[in-house]
């Protein structure tokens, strides 16, 4: 017995898979761009000792290292668990 979720069950559906490619496409585009200005903040920091704009900036590429990592892996994850969902 194959268990499949009907993404045709809704009206409008296929509009909303597009919008969530944009934005998915949008937080993938901002979190790259802030890893690499707090990677530039962190270095200027660290390297003229103000070691606290380098917290703050260490902070902010591991931030961005998530919300990339949350963003890009979300759609490899879902289509894992739809899989799983097939087979049980």
């Amino acid at each position: 017995m194959g268990v499949f979720p009907d993404f045709e069950g809704l009206a409008g559906i296929g509009d909303l898979e597009e919008v969530i490619g944009a934005l998915l496409t949008f937080v993938l585009v901002i979190a790259v761009l802030m890893l690499i200005v707090s990677g530039i903040i962190w270095a200027i920091a660290s390297s003229t000792g103000n070691y606290a704009a380098a917290g703050k900036s260490r902070t902010g590429v591991l931030v961005a290292l998530g919300a990339a990592i949350l963003a890009g892996g979300g759609v490899a994850w879902m289509n894992w668990l739809i899989g799983v969902g097939q087979q049980l």
